[in-house]
């Protein structure tokens, strides 16, 4: 079985590339979605982020992210330290979950993905690509945030043009190309690819 990420920055539209590959039959790990099941779950994380970002961390138990995101984004020190809590605990995990599936090929949608250093973990990596200002009008409108506050997470990721080189494969998500289209092909290259494992 395969193991593959999916990749991009903000914005880029992973998560809708990755539901079109589930639509296929094909498993999705999604990286954040489990990052923040993690921070809200698992005691000794839970511990180290109030160590680092006191006690206002959580509210009823529950991450505070305003909160950490207004320091994050605004200290590299503080979200480096915040990633090297959450990567490992969230690597691990994916790599437990992508151990269990039984498909030709399974899917790990994750921003963080070289990052992270998790490509070491998979076989290949789809990098899904946007233009910027598709990009920031995108989470402008998804996370009701400003354009200042979406530039400071766009600064804070990788370099997109280098992110992209380092992916096997590329999905153009500029609402000119179509995405359905894209994901299919490379769904039956990765069912052709996989048979050969």
């Amino acid at each position: 079985m395969l193991k593959i990420g999916i990749t991009g920055g903000i914005g880029s539209g992973k998560t809708t590339v990755s539901s079109i590959f589930e639509v296929l039959g094909i498993p999705v790990y999604y990286a954040d979605v489990e990052a923040k099941k993690i921070l809200n779950e698992d005691d000794s994380i839970i511990a180290s982020i109030k160590k680092i970002f006191g006690e206002e961390s959580y509210i009823n138990h529950q991450l505070n992210n305003k909160y950490i995101a207004s320091i994050v984004f605004t200290d590299p020190n503080k979200l480096n330290l915040l990633n090297q809590i959450v990567h490992p605990a969230t690597i691990s995990h994916a790599n437990e979950w992508m151990n269990k599936q039984l498909s030709p090929y399974c899917i790990k949608e994750a921003a963080l993905i070289f990052e992270s250093e998790s490509q070491k973990n998979l076989d290949y990596v789809i990098g899904v690509w946007a233009q910027e200002e598709i990009r920031i009008k995108r989470i402008i409108k998804r996370d009701h945030l400003s354009k200042e506050d979406v530039l400071k997470r766009i600064n804070n990721q990788m370099n997109e043009e280098l992110k992209m080189k380092n992916c096997a494969f590329v999905i153009h998500n500029n609402e000119i190309e179509m995405l359905t289209t894209q994901v299919i092909e490379l769904h039956e290259k990765l069912l052709s690819m996989s048979l050969l494992t």
